[in-house]
Order: C-alpha cells, then sequence, then structure tokens
C-alpha cells in the first residue's frame, strides 16, 4: 500500500480481510517498508536540520496499525481516529497481546463507536472476539446496540453472516426489541437453525394466551422443519391437538416425530391413522409422508398395506413406499427390482439403496445392461451402484467398462472403484479375463502397483 489508496488494497465489505491485513503486514512486507515511529508521529529528521511536521497517510496508518513493534501500533492509533475507514484496525488492535496498546484502542474505540458504526463493525467484532482478549469489543458492541433504536439495529437481522444474525437475535430478544408475532416470523424466515430455534422458543416463551394465532401462524406455515416442529409441539399447550393430526403426513421426520407427540399426549394413538390413509393405496390425494410416517410408528406387519402403493401414480408416494419397506426391514427382490427402471431418480434412489443388501441376487448381466448410454443416468448410477455392491469380477467388469464413459463423475467413480479393487473368495486365481481388466486400467496403477494386483489374483507378471 505504500503510496496507493487503502480501499484499493482492502476489501471493506470482507471482516476478514483486516485480519488478513493485520497477519500479512508482519509476514510478508519488508521491516524497511513500514512505518516508523517517527513518521507515524509525523517527525521527519534530516542531519543538522530541526525536525519538521508530515503527516503520515492513511494508508500508511494503516501499515502502522499492523506493525511488528507495539510502540509503533500504540504510537499509530491516535492519529488514526482522524480516519473512519480505520476504524476496523482500531477494533483488531482493541485485542492486541501488547497491554499498552490494547487499552488504548480500547479507549478510542468506545469513544468512535455509535449505532451506525456498530451495525456496520459488527461482523468484524465478533469475528475478533473469538480471539484472546476479544470479549471487550464484543462487550461494547452490545452495549451500544441496546441503546440504538429498533430501526438502526434491524440491518443485523438479515446479514449475511449466520454469527452476526445470532448475537442481533439475541440481543434483540434480551432486550424484548420484537414481538412474539415478530419472532415467530423471524422463525420461520431464517435459514439458519440457531436463529429458528432461538426464536422459536423465545416466542413460544413469550406469547399471551390470546395471542396464539399471531405466534402458530407463522410457525406452523415455515418452509424449515425447525420452526413447524416448534408450533407444532406448541399446539399441545395452546390446547389444539387436533390441528397436529394434519402434521403426521409432513415431509420432515422432525415435524411427524411432533405431531405423533402430540395426538399422543391427548389419547390418540397414530398409527390406526396411518394404516386407514395407506389402506386407500388409489387415493391421488395420499401424501408421502402418511406413508413413512406408518413404517416410523408401525410394525412389520403393515408392510401389507406398502406393497400395494409401489405402482402408486405419485413419485412421493412410491418413493416413500419402498423408504417404508426399508425401515420396516422387509425385503422382496422381486417386487423391487422393477422399481430400478421407474422414470423418477427419487423412486429408483430408494429401490437402490433397498436392494443394495441383495446385490448378489440381481442378474449380473440384467444390471449391466443397464449401464449403457443411452440410459437415463440415474438408472446408470443404480446399476453401477448395485455392481459395484457385488463386489468380485462384476465389479471389476461394471467399473472397466465405464473407464472411458462420457460422464465424468461416474468416470472418476468407477476409476476409484478399479484402484480399490481386490479379488475375493469367489474370483477364480489365475482367470485371464481379470489380467485383460486389470491391463485395461493399467493407466490407474503404478507398474509396480499393477504387478502386485495380478499376483494377487493368482496371475503372473
Amino acid at each position: 500500500m505504500r503510496g496507493g489508496e487503502l480501499r484499493d488494497s482492502v476489501d471493506f465489505t470482507a471482516p476478514g480481510a483486516w485480519l488478513d491485513l493485520d497477519a500479512g503486514t508482519r509476514c510478508w512486507v519488508a521491516r524497511d517498508l513500514l512505518p516508523t515511529r517517527d513518521e507515524v508521529e509525523g517527525r521527519r529528521t534530516w542531519p543538522g536540520v530541526l525536525a519538521r511536521r508530515s503527516e503520515p497517510t492513511e494508508a500508511r496508518l494503516a501499515l502502522a496499525l499492523c506493525h511488528h513493534d507495539g510502540r509503533v501500533r500504540e504510537a499509530a492509533l491516535r492519529p488514526a481516529t482522524a480516519y473512519p475507514d480505520l476504524l476496523p484496525l482500531v477494533v483488531v488492535r482493541a485485542a492486541d497481546w501488547a497491554g499498552p496498546v490494547r487499552e488504548r484502542a480500547r479507549s478510542l474505540l468506545r469513544a468512535a463507536l455509535d449505532a451506525d458504526a456498530a451495525v456496520a463493525l459488527a461482523p468484524l467484532v465478533l469475528l475478533v472476539g473469538r480471539r484472546d482478549r476479544g470479549a471487550y469489543a464484543v462487550g461494547l458492541l452490545a452495549e451500544v446496540l441496546r441503546r440504538a433504536p429498533l430501526d438502526r439495529f434491524a440491518p443485523l437481522f438479515t446479514a449475511p453472516d449466520p454469527t452476526v444474525r445470532r448475537f442481533a437475535y439475541r440481543l434483540a430478544i434480551e432486550a424484548r426489541f420484537l414481538s412474539p408475532a415478530g419472532l415467530a416470523r423471524a422463525a420461520a424466515r431464517d435459514g439458519d437453525v440457531v436463529v429458528q430455534d432461538l426464536c422459536a422458543d423465545a416466542a413460544l416463551a413469550a406469547v399471551p394466551e390470546e395471542s396464539y394465532d399471531d405466534v402458530l401462524g407463522p410457525l406452523l406455515g415455515a418452509r424449515n422443519p425447525r420452526a413447524r416442529s416448534a408450533g407444532v409441539t406448541a399446539l399441545r399447550r395452546a390446547g389444539r391437538p387436533e390441528g397436529a393430526v394434519a402434521f403426521l403426513g409432513d415431509r420432515s421426520a422432525l415435524v411427524r416425530a411432533c405431531a405423533r407427540y402430540v395426538v399422543r399426549r391427548y389419547g390418540t394413538d397414530p398409527a390406526p391413522l396411518y394404516r386407514a390413509w395407506c389402506a386407500a393405496a388409489d387415493d391421488p390425494a395420499l401424501r408421502p409422508g402418511n406413508v413413512i410416517g406408518l413404517a416410523e410408528c408401525g410394525e412389520r406387519a403393515d408392510a401389507g398395506l406398502l406393497w400395494p402403493l409401489l405402482a402408486h401414480p405419485a413419485p412421493g408416494v412410491r418413493a416413500r413406499a419402498v423408504a417404508a419397506l426399508r425401515l420396516l426391514d422387509v425385503s422382496d427382490v422381486r417386487l423391487l427390482r422393477p422399481l430400478l427402471d421407474d422414470p423418477e431418480p427419487g423412486v429408483v434412489r430408494e429401490a437402490t439403496a433397498a436392494l443394495l443388501p441383495s446385490a448378489e441376487r440381481l442378474p449380473e448381466e440384467w444390471l449391466a445392461e443397464r449401464l449403457g448410454a443411452e440410459r437415463p443416468r440415474h438408472a446408470r448410477v443404480a446399476a453401477f451402484r448395485l455392481l459395484d455392491a457385488r463386489g468380485g469380477i462384476a465389479r471389476l467388469r461394471a467399473a472397466v467398462a465405464l473407464l472411458d464413459d462420457a460422464d465424468h463423475r461416474l468416470r472418476t467413480w468407477a476409476g476409484q472403484s478399479v484402484q480399490g479393487w481386490r479379488p475375493s473368495a469367489e474370483v477364480r486365481l489365475g482367470d485371464p479375463e481379470v489380467g485383460a481388466l486389470l491391463d485395461r486400467g493399467r493407466h490407474l496403477f503404478s507398474d509396480h502397483v499393477l504387478r502386485l494386483r495380478k499376483r494377487e489374483a493368482g496371475l503372473g507378471a
């Protein structure tokens, strides 16, 4: 930054850039290029000439604030207060390892930190707060923000850094800046699970009985399952257990579990409800969550209700039916095998997972046909997963067949499978096909490793 502008060298929007500047100055900048204490204090002396004052530039002060010598850092703090853009480095110096530097920086930071500066510097303050001696600036930040009006404080609720949002919401809850309804909306809107739990719990703890609708509405309608589950659980306290029945088929396992808890507390067994829903195998309104919910609280005998659902017109129901059968530890290769040709990737993924323990019972030739480039990608992936799970020469054949595939991910996966292949007990020692297959994958091995693989398979060099 010698002779340059500070903004040309530091990304002011990235808190970590200031820490990089601080560390980088000491690691990478030669000492003779850094400002001296005389320069920072505005003194330049020449032999035989009286001292004269010369104010350092903003960029030079930034380097001085990151200097190896604590005396230079301390001397740079006072002139730095004339440059608002250098306030982030004052925050960094407030956690300095040198006591005099740290105390002066803290004093200057306390004088300079108003509501606007606190909002702007919050990400950096919280980042520095993870360091030793960083707690002072975090405490000062909280002190300033508690005195700020909500409209000045509000930008922190939408900060990209979840750490900042967590800090802001904790402070808002402590200071009662937000109503229970506002906290419920925040829990429903925010993408961070910590904020979701924090705001949902605070909203439900503070809501008066007559305002339950204002809180339950946003929570129950939230896209994220943490907020929905909090709302469903709160239905019990609100005396509305019948509302939980609608969430027994929720797409989230967490929400379904909370719904079952609520209805059970009021004397209703959810299993018969699930059985009644799943008994209508041709019902187009059947929800996938109702299908997997049956397996979550049912028994193996309920598999009889699930098999017909493998032909349901809704792909989500078919996929969940397979997952439910797997959860009940019920499998039938004959009935599950046709689902490997299902047009929906989700159904094929579930069928593959269910068939993996029985992969050796599927015909190798039938699976190998599904590796062809003309097949849908999800069908090819499923076929390779099952052939890979079979092990032995079937695995090696399938992997070698994909070594030149146009699909980069399949090609990479196949190469890794060849590299990790070892002859199993059912592989005939000295089988020339194994040698030919290994030779086709020669580029994946060193000569030494290839010789070892062949020796393990009973083949000569």
